[in-house]
C-alpha cells in the first residue's frame, strides 16, 4: 500500500509540474501553434510514403495485367521524391523555430527565477549558499534546455507518427500488426518504473552539482584563495573538490546507465520483429490470406515508422522524468514566499519631503532559523531575541551612535530601518510612517548604508559610483568623490575613473574601498545614513581620511553610526549603549562617561590611559573625551 501511495503521490507531483512547464509556453502560443502544425504535416507526409511504395509494387511495377504502368510509376516516384524534400524543408524551419522558442522560454524562466530571487529577503541569502543559488540558475535551468527546445516537438512528432503508422498497419494487416506491437505495452510499464529511478538519481546529481558549484565559489573567490594560501589549505580544498567531483562522476554514470538494459531488451525485440513478421507473412500467404508483395513491403516500411518512434518515445520519456526533477528544483525556488513584501495600500514616500525622523518603538526581533518558523507554533521565532523592547528617537539631522559588545544587536537595529528584516513586535517608523506601510523602493531610496564589508563590482570606478545613481553626470560623480576624499587618488591612476577595481575591489586598499563606498552613498544623497563599522578595519592614516569623508557625509542628514572605535563617535548627539539586545544607556559622550556604566567601561578598555583626539561633524574638538575647542558649529544643527 505504501508503494502504491508513493507512486500516486509521484504521479500527482509530476502532473502538477507538467502543467506548470506547459504554462511556460503560454506567452508564445502563436509560435507554438506554427511548430505543432509543422510537426503534424511532416509526420503525416511520412506516412504517405509506404502507401506510395505499395502502389508502386502492386499497380505500377506488377499490375494485374502484367505490364508496367510507366505513367503511374513516374507520378508515384515523383511523389516519393517530393515528400522527403518537402519534409526536409519543413524540418529545417521547424528546428529553427523550435530552437528559438525553447531558448526564449528558457530565457523567460531564468529571468523569472533571477527576478524572484532579487525579491527574496536577506534571511534567505544568509541561510543559503551562494553556490547553490548559482547552480539553480545555471545547472538546473541549463539541464532542462533539451526538454524546452526539442522534447515537446519530439514527443508530438513521434506520437503522431506512431498513431498514424499503427492505423495504416491495421489497414494493411491486423494480424501482422499484433505481432509488431505485442510487447510494446509491457515496455511502457517497465519504462515508467525506470523513469522513477532515473528521476531520483537526477535529483541527487543536481544536488551534487550544487555542492560542486558552492565549493568552486567559496574556494576560488579572492577571499577563498587568500584564506587557503594563508592557512596552507590548498591541498585540502583540492581534495574536497576531487571527492565531490568523484561523487558527481558516479552519479552521472548511474544516470546514464539507468535503463540501458531495458533499452537493450527493447532493441533486441525490435531487431527480431521483422523476422517474425516475415515468418507470419509466409504462414498467412500459405493459408491463402492474399497478402501482396506491395502490402508486405509497405508494412515493413511502416513497421520501421512505428518501432523507431516508439523507442524514441521511451527514451524521451526518461529524459522528461529527469527534467521533472530539475523543474521541481526550479519551481521550489519560484514557490518561495519573500518575508518582506509591500502591503496592497503601501505609501510611496516623496523623496523631497523626507525629514529623516527615525523612531524605534518597543522593538522585539529574532532572526528566523534557516528561513523558517517553528512548525509547531507558526509565527513564533525559534531563536532567542536579538532585540528586546528597544525604543529610541532619532531627530532629523542628528548623529546617533550605537555601541556595545559584539553580538549585542547593534547591526540588527540598523537593518530594521531600511526594512531588511521586519520586527516581530513593536514598530520602526520614518517620519511617523511605520516602515511596513511604505513601499520598499521609496523607503530604501531614503536610506543609505556604508558597511564594513564594502561590496564593489568588478567594474570601473565610475560604474561603481553610478550604481547609486545611474544617470549621474561626470561632474556629480567627481563632486561625490571629492567630498569623500578619494578624487585625488582616483586621478593618480592611469585610467582615472575608468580604472577597473577588480573582484570585490581587491585592487584597492581598504581605505580606498571605504571612501569609494562613501562617495557612492553621497551620490545617492539619502536623508538617512547608516554607517556600520565603516572604519573599524582601517589603519590610522586611512581612518583619518575616511573619518573626514564621513564628516561630510553626515552633514544635514540623520545618521546612525555603529562603531567599535569610539574615537569616531565622541561628538554624537546621542549614544545608545546596547547589551544583550537592549539599550542599557543613552546620552552624550560626557553624560555616559559620568554614569560609569557600560559605555565608560568600553571607553576605558579601548583607550586605557592614552590620549585620544577626535573631531565630530559640527567642528567640536575632543581630547581624551573632553571638549576643547568649539568652532564652526552649524547653527541649524544646533537648533535641531
Amino acid at each position: 500500500m505504501t508503494g502504491a501511495k508513493d507512486a500516486e503521490a509521484t504521479t500527482g507531483a509530476n502532473d502538477r509540474i507538467g502543467r506548470r512547464v506547459w504554462a511556460l509556453f503560454g506567452p508564445h502560443r502563436l509560435a507554438l501553434t506554427g511548430i505543432l502544425t509543422a510537426v503534424l504535416v511532416s509526420s503525416g507526409l511520412g506516412i504517405i510514403t509506404p502507401f506510395l511504395t505499395q502502389a508502386t509494387f502492386d499497380k505500377a511495377l506488377f499490375p494485374p495485367g502484367g505490364r508496367v504502368d510507366m505513367e503511374l510509376l513516374v507520378w508515384l516516384v515523383a511523389g516519393m521524391i517530393a515528400i522527403p524534400v518537402v519534409s526536409a524543408l519543413i524540418g529545417v524551419w521547424q528546428t529553427w523555430q523550435t530552437t528559438l522558442l525553447g531558448n526564449r522560454v528558457m530565457a523567460d524562466l531564468r529571468g523569472r527565477l533571477f527576478e524572484h530571487l532579487q525579491r527574496m529577503d536577506l534571511s534567505f541569502f544568509t541561510a543559503t549558499r551562494t553556490g547553490a543559488i548559482q547552480s539553480r540558475l545555471a545547472n538546473d535551468v541549463g539541464g532542462v534546455q533539451t526538454v524546452l527546445t526539442e522534447t515537446a516537438t519530439s514527443i508530438l512528432g513521434n506520437v503522431v507518427t506512431v498513431v498514424a503508422a499503427l492505423i495504416a498497419m491495421l489497414l494493411l494487416s491486423w494480424q501482422l500488426t499484433l505481432i509488431a506491437v505485442a510487447l510494446v505495452p509491457v515496455f511502457v510499464l517497465l519504462q515508467v518504473r525506470v523513469g522513477r529511478i532515473r528521476r531520483r538519481i537526477a535529483g541527487r546529481t543536481q544536488e551534487s552539482l550544487s555542492d560542486m558549484t558552492a565549493i568552486t565559489e567559496e574556494a576560488l573567490s579572492v577571499s577563498g584563495v587568500l584564506l587557503a594560501k594563508v592557512f596552507n589549505r590548498q591541498a585540502d580544498e583540492v581534495r574536497r573538490y576531487r571527492e565531490e567531483n568523484a561523487n558527481q562522476v558516479g552519479l552521472q554514470v548511474r544516470q546514464a546507465m539507468t535503463g540501458q538494459t531495458f533499452f537493450a531488451v527493447v532493441q533486441t525485440f525490435l531487431g527480431v520483429t521483422p523476422a517474425l513478421v516475415y515468418l507470419v507473412t509466409g504462414l498467412l500467404i500459405g493459408a491463402g490470406s492474399g497478402l501482396s508483395a506491395g502490402t508486405v513491403v509497405a508494412f515493413t516500411t511502416l513497421q520501421t515508422r512505428l518501432l523507431f518512434p516508439t523507442v524514441n518515445l521511451l527514451r524521451v520519456s526518461l529524459d522528461v522524468q529527469t527534467s521533472l526533477a530539475l523543474f521541481g528544483r526550479i519551481f521550489s525556488y519560484l514557490d518561495l514566499t519573500p518575508r518582506i513584501v509591500d502591503t496592497p495600500a503601501a505609501t510611496v514616500l516623496d523623496p523631497a519631503a523626507v525629514r529623516g525622523a527615525v523612531t524605534l518603538d518597543d522593538v522585539w526581533f529574532s532572526y528566523p532559523l534557516a528561513d523558517r518558523d517553528d512548525p509547531a507554533a507558526p509565527g513564533t521565532p525559534v531563536r532567542p531575541w536579538a532585540l528586546r523592547g528597544v525604543s529610541a528617537e532619532l531627530a532629523p539631522g542628528t548623529l546617533t551612535a550605537i555601541v556595545g559588545p559584539s553580538g549585542s544587536g547593534k547591526t540588527t537595529m540598523s537593518y530594521l530601518v531600511p526594512r531588511l528584516y521586519d520586527v516581530d513586535r513593536g514598530a520602526v517608523r520614518l517620519d511617523g510612517h511605520d516602515v511596513r506601510d511604505l513601499t520598499q523602493d521609496s523607503l530604501r531610496a531614503a536610506v543609505g548604508m556604508v558597511t564594513q564589508d564594502t561590496h564593489l563590482l568588478h567594474a570601473t570606478i565610475a560604474a561603481n559610483l553610478r550604481y547609486a545613481k545611474p544617470d549621474a553626470t561626470d561632474a556629480e560623480v567627481e563632486a561625490a568623490a571629492r567630498a569623500a576624499n578619494i578624487h585625488d587618488r582616483i586621478a593618480s591612476f592611469p585610467d582615472g575613473y575608468d580604472t577597473i577595481v577588480g573582484e570585490r575591489g581587491y585592487r584597492l586598499s581598504g581605505g580606498e574601498q571605504q571612501r569609494l563606498a562613501i562617495a557612492r552613498v553621497l551620490l545617492k544623497d539619502p536623508p538617512v545614513l547608516i554607517l556600520d563599522e565603516a572604519t573599524s578595519a582601517l589603519d590610522t592614516a586611512s581612518e583619518r581620511l575616511v573619518q573626514q569623508a564621513l564628516e561630510t557625509a553626515t552633514q544635514a542628514r540623520t545618521t546612525i553610526a555603529i562603531a567599535h572605535r569610539l574615537s569616531t563617535i565622541l561628538g554624537a548627539d546621542q549614544i545608545l549603549a546596547v547589551e544583550n539586545g537592549e539599550i542599557v544607556e543613552r546620552g552624550t559622550h560626557a553624560e555616559l562617561l559620568a554614569k560609569r556604566g557600560l559605555y565608560a567601561r568600553l571607553y576605558t578598555e579601548q583607550f586605557a590611559d592614552g590620549k585620544v583626539e577626535a573631531r565630530c561633524r559640527n567642528g567640536v574638538l575632543f581630547r581624551d573625551g573632553h571638549e576643547l575647542v568649539e568652532s564652526h558649529r552649524d547653527p541649524h544643527r544646533a537648533a535641531s
